[in-house]
């Protein structure tokens, strides 16, 4: 009860800011009595479908969606009695889950009040609830257990930071932590942090980041987008994805400077948040650049590409392509204080990977890149031209780059088939 009191202050002191964010930018219109109050029988029973047991996974946005994609495929073929639901707590996430999973199986998570998460749970009536690296909702997990459905953490991962946080709350979540039957950790240090937290059933099963990356140059979607840019097989294709402000100025700055004498030069800028997407279509247009809008056209395929034209990507879930289109990467959310984004997915294609000072969200994985030479940081603007510059100069040099990082990425798969099999064991487990 604390923590709906707790909650519900907070909806109080925010509602302004999100009345602002509903008429600003149209946000949280969407799915409002699934998230206020649960599912409702008729949403439950159309999420059924034939009455299957089955395993509920939550992703909170884009990000987790994607990590999905790879693990949800891997456990209903382990189980195929089960039927694997997904939700989801943005717009863009949940837009992106029915691409990947189907309408049929996708739902907004409920707020994290008792009465919201009890019904869903009755209603839904899980084997286990899956929770995608670390959605700490106490109300959530605690009525799981309550309602005798064991839960999952899998891709687990914890900051120092922020186990000192939750450490200061102890009183309040180290129970919530100890509800946890299962948590599958990223790598040893996660896997510590979780213990000293509260959590008693740790394994280290590696990122399933890894399992995802993609490496397929020749995967449909990837061909048909180079085919839509126009891409020619002498140009050079950079991609600086999951940008945040700041970043696009950057990257446009640098592809002024090095484009007049570097005609194989192609800039692709795919920002992290869709409602800045006029934002960024204006910087470009504003910089003397032309601009094309992939929202506006996507179905034409273009005979030539500019290099006066800077392809801006307004739309959800391409960037995993665009980055399979590029030779170069520079990965966003990193010259600020956000703390990065995944790297892996550029990685995977065998990109010249780049990103900035700040890959806090993404340490272990930036370290090892930059440990095999997989990898370069760039502090700012004139570093960033730099290795861009190097990439275009010294073509087998930026080749190699590429090489290390997509052989760091094999080198480190197999996560999924170890969360599947922990899975299973849990299920095991309950069924005696």
């Amino acid at each position: 009860m604390f923590a709906n009191f707790v909650y519900l202050l907070m909806l109080a002191l925010a509602s302004p800011w999100i009345l602002y964010r509903v008429i600003a930018h149209g946000r949280y219109r969407r799915g409002g009595r699934q998230k206020l109050f649960g599912l409702s029988p008729g949403d439950a029973k159309r999420l059924r479908g034939d009455d299957k047991p089955c395993i509920w996974f939550h992703a909170v946005s884009v990000g987790e969606v994607n990590l999905l994609s790879s693990l949800v495929p891997a456990v209903q073929d382990a189980l195929p009695p089960f039927r694997m639901l997904v939700s989801t707590s943005t717009d863009t996430g949940f837009d992106l889950a029915v691409d990947r999973f189907g309408a049929d199986r996708v739902f907004f998570c409920p707020m994290d009040f008792s009465w919201a998460v009890k019904s869903t749970i009755r209603r839904l009536r899980p084997q286990m609830l899956v929770l995608t690296e670390l959605e700490l909702w106490p109300n959530l997990i605690r009525c799981s257990e309550k309602l005798g459905v064991p839960v999952a953490v899998v891709n687990g991962r914890l900051s120092a930071t922020s186990a000192r946080r939750y450490q200061q709350f102890g009183w309040f979540l180290r129970p919530t932590f100890q509800r946890i039957d299962w948590l599958g950790a990223q790598d040893e240090a996660a896997a510590g942090r979780f213990r000293d937290c509260g959590c008693s059933e740790v394994d280290v099963t590696g990122s399933l980041k890894f399992d995802g990356a993609p490496d397929n140059r020749d995967d449909p979607r990837v061909l048909a987008l180079a085919d839509w840019a126009g891409l020619a097989p002498w140009q050079r294709g950079w991609c600086v994805g999951s940008t945040q402000a700041g970043e696009e100025a950057m990257a446009l700055a640098v592809y002024q400077d090095l484009a007049p004498k570097h005609p194989e030069l192609r800039l692709i800028l795919v920002p992290r948040h869709q409602q800045r997407f006029d934002e960024v279509a204006q910087l470009v247009e504003d910089s003397g650049l032309s601009l094309r809008r992939r929202s506006r056209s996507s179905d034409a395929v273009s005979d030539a590409w500019d290099a006066d034209t800077v392809i801006l990507v307004d739309t959800i879930g391409e960037l995993r392509q665009w980055w399979g289109v590029s030779q170069i990467a520079t990965v966003g959310g990193s010259f600020g204080d956000r703390g990065g984004q995944n790297m892996l997915e550029p990685a995977g294609y065998g990109c010249a990977v780049s990103f900035g000072p700040n890959t806090k969200n993404f340490a272990a994985i930036a370290g090892g890149l930059l440990n095999v030479q997989g990898a370069v940081r760039v502090q700012d603007e004139k570093e960033l031209n730099q290795f861009v510059r190097r990439c275009l100069d010294d073509v087998p040099s930026a080749d190699r780059l590429g090489i290390n990082a997509r052989q760091y990425v094999a080198q480190h798969q197999g996560a999924t088939g170890r969360t599947v099999d922990a899975m299973k064991r849990l299920l095991q487990l309950r069924a005696g």
